[in-house]
């Protein structure tokens, strides 16, 4: 590693983060499916099973669009989902520092239990330490998703291959600017709130219609361009980005403006990427704007071997620029 203390970098989902996962615990957990550095793992001894772990410190801890015990939820059933699954089971566990207040814990635990019946999930089993004051901040959730895989195939961060179509399901960067303008008091535009939402049943209706689905993947922490950055050097290809079709709300472009920020390296909690070939692009996106999930769904881009492990954003006077992965922390709690 470069430093010999961990550094809030190795957070970000960026480039620190990929090294901190790679030369370390990759390194002392080795084995096939880590290695494939999905968003959840594929267990087959007893059946095709999909697991995902997650921990949540989001600050603060409630938000426009949600709050942490939803977000928990949300986070988790998606990664679940990224591998062609459908969401049963969760578990979770709270660690609460003393002094928090009962009321927001209640309305915490109400709303993950919401979001839960919402994504068709079972929360059944888990765990709750309160700890001495001081020692974490307010709150912190833990979970881990199960889910039955359905697809055959699955889709997978390694299977891109040229002449692919790259959709995703909405706007860029909604999550990451909401949670910095509530954080640090910003008087941003009224209608920025978080995307925050469980994407399994969306994603079900694609994985049971489209014959074959190469990638799913949601730009969480990194945004777009640090998950396509992983996507193309998992899978030795390159992403043409149209920088014009890439959505981005109004409000959320001027908050980037304003703060220096680029929408294409915040954090997306309710969005995903799709990766699949050209001949079900146009079915694909006629059922996920057929929900309330997609309903902005567009193309942005095609994957193709002219440089490949690279991203390549073409600007609407169609100069060519690389968008690399995160570097440093943009913007650390994010989640």
């Amino acid at each position: 590693m470069a430093s010999d203390k961990v550094l809030l970098d190795y957070g970000s989902g960026g480039r620190a983060s990929q090294r901190l996962i790679s030369e370390l615990f990759v390194k002392h957990f080795s084995n096939p499916e880590l290695e494939r550095l999905n968003d959840a793992a594929l267990l087959t001894p007893n059946g095709r099973i999909s697991v995902s772990t997650d921990s949540f410190t989001v600050d603060p801890i409630f938000f426009p669009g949600g709050n942490i015990g939803s977000l928990a939820v949300h986070g988790t059933v998606n990664d679940v989902a990224m591998i062609g699954a459908v969401p049963k089971y969760m578990t979770c566990a709270y660690i609460i520092e003393e002094g928090f207040a009962m009321d927001d814990l209640e309305k915490i635990v109400a709303s993950m239990g919401e979001a839960a019946r919402h994504a068709g999930v079972a929360i059944v089993t888990g765990d709750t330490k309160v700890v001495p004051k001081g020692t974490v901040d307010k709150i912190f959730i833990n979970t881990t998703g199960v889910g039955e895989v359905i697809a055959d195939p699955v889709p997978a961060g390694d299977r891109a291959r040229k002449g692919d179509a790259v959709l995703v399901s909405g706007t860029m960067g909604d999550h990451g600017l909401t949670i910095l303008g509530t954080r640090e008091g910003l008087s941003l535009e009224s209608n920025v709130k978080s995307d925050s939402a469980s994407l399994n049943h969306l994603l079900v209706k694609l994985v049971q219609e489209i014959p074959e689905i190469h990638v799913l993947r949601d730009p969480t922490r990194g945004g777009l361009a640090t998950t396509l950055n992983e996507i193309t050097h998992a899978s030795n290809v390159c992403c043409e980005l149209e920088e014009s079709a890439i959505p981005v709300l109004p409000e959320v472009a001027g908050g980037c403006s304003f703060l220096g920020l680029d929408p294409l390296y915040l954090a997306n909690e309710g969005k995903f990427i799709c990766i699949l070939p050209e001949e079900y692009a146009e079915k694909a996106l006629e059922i996920m704007r057929a929900d309330s999930a997609g309903s902005d769904a567009c193309r942005v881009g095609t994957i193709t071997d002219a440089n490949p492990g690279k991203v390549v954003l073409v600007t609407p006077l169609g100069g060519k620029r690389l968008l690399n992965m995160l570097e440093g922390e943009q913007l650390p709690r994010i989640c």
